[in-house]
């Protein structure tokens, strides 16, 4: 089951506007409304997102509530994850110990750094549905990064521009005043684009001796939960081992995994997935790996990752990535 960890809840209960009843929802996940907050302790994503939606419902300022939930998270409160965070040399070093040890804050959100010629899109792929609940995570989720990248960099940062997939949920100037720079929604993804003067400069606290023993810390946490992969992580193993003979059904998969097509597509809904969001993930992932490791054509690319012609595969790379394979290729190369 896709997890989310409960300092989220507990954050996003924090920042309700005054008067607004949170006990009930915070309960109704099982956590004490006046515990201490335990990041490792873990609710599940659909319930968090049904959470996170009630919330914003019975709030009059629930547009901005996701900015601001963001906004008030701290490195230090992120455990082991957030001392390597601030430790690291710059902030590249920081993004990429969350492209690697993210999953240790939860399974349901996955980082990807992803450099282009002018710098980087630091991007968040998160397991769910898409429903109301999700949207609001995803606005939350970036808005923590910028927060902790002001708190973590010796300079003043500020992200060249922010990207959503969804649709703006009211004033786009609210965004655009929170995060101070151009906020693109229906984008094709939920990232950061940041400068590589932000990714360069160095870090308050950076040190390689510290960072490096946090990382070995992480890399125990994250050879513990590999030993467990999720559903989603194996319908998505299936699904890139069988890419290049096209696109499976649901129900090869669930035959490669030994249970029903109908248990399969419940087991998935259940824990906040879809088939076609697996589907997906899956050629994301096998396309930029082979863009980024091997010398392929761009056609040998998309025939391998199931496209019947190249121009079908850029356009869904445009919408995965948000640039074309080449332009991907040429990045990954020069960085």
């Amino acid at each position: 089951m896709s997890q989310i960890t409960s300092l989220y809840v507990y954050k996003v209960a924090a920042q309700a506007s005054a008067g607004v009843e949170t006990r009930d929802l915070v309960e109704g996940l099982g956590l004490s409304s006046d515990g201490a907050i335990d990041p490792s302790q873990m609710v599940s994503s659909s319930e968090y997102y049904d959470f996170f939606a009630a919330l914003a419902s019975r709030d009059p300022e629930g547009v901005a509530l996701p900015l601001r939930i963001g906004a008030a998270m701290r490195v230090d409160e992120y455990g082991a994850f957030g001392l390597a965070w601030k430790s690291a040399p710059n902030l590249l070093g920081s993004f990429a110990r969350s492209e690697r040890y993210g999953h240790v804050l939860g399974s349901a959100e996955t980082y990807a750094v992803e450099p282009c010629e002018e710098g980087v899109f630091f991007s968040l792929e998160k397991a769910g549905d898409g429903r109301p609940g999700m949207l609001l995570s995803n606005e939350a989720s970036i808005s923590a990064v910028v927060a902790i990248s002001q708190e973590a960099s010796a300079i003043p940062f500020t992200p060249l521009s922010v990207h959503f997939k969804h649709e703006a949920r009211g004033d786009t100037s609210i965004y655009e005043d929170h995060f101070r720079c151009p906020v693109y929604f229906e984008s094709g993804r939920d990232a950061l684009f940041v400068s590589k003067d932000s990714l360069e400069a160095p870090n308050k606290l950076g040190d390689a001796t510290i960072a490096s023993f946090f990382d070995r810390h992480l890399e125990q946490e994250l050879d513990s939960l590999s030993s467990d992969p999720s559903l989603e992580q194996q319908v998505r193993s299936v699904i890139a081992n069988v890419l290049s003979e096209g696109v499976p059904t649901l129900s090869l998969v669930a035959s490669e995994l030994g249970v029903g097509a109908r248990t399969l597509q419940r087991r998935l809904t259940e824990q906040g997935h879809s088939f076609q969001g697996a589907v997906d993930l899956a050629r994301k992932d096998l396309a930029q790996r082979l863009l980024r490791e091997t010398s392929y054509s761009l056609a040998e690319v998309a025939f391998l990752t199931g496209f019947a012609e190249q121009s079908g595969f850029t356009r869904a790379f445009k919408r995965w990535a948000g640039q074309t394979p080449r332009s991907y290729r040429l990045s990954s190369s020069s960085a």
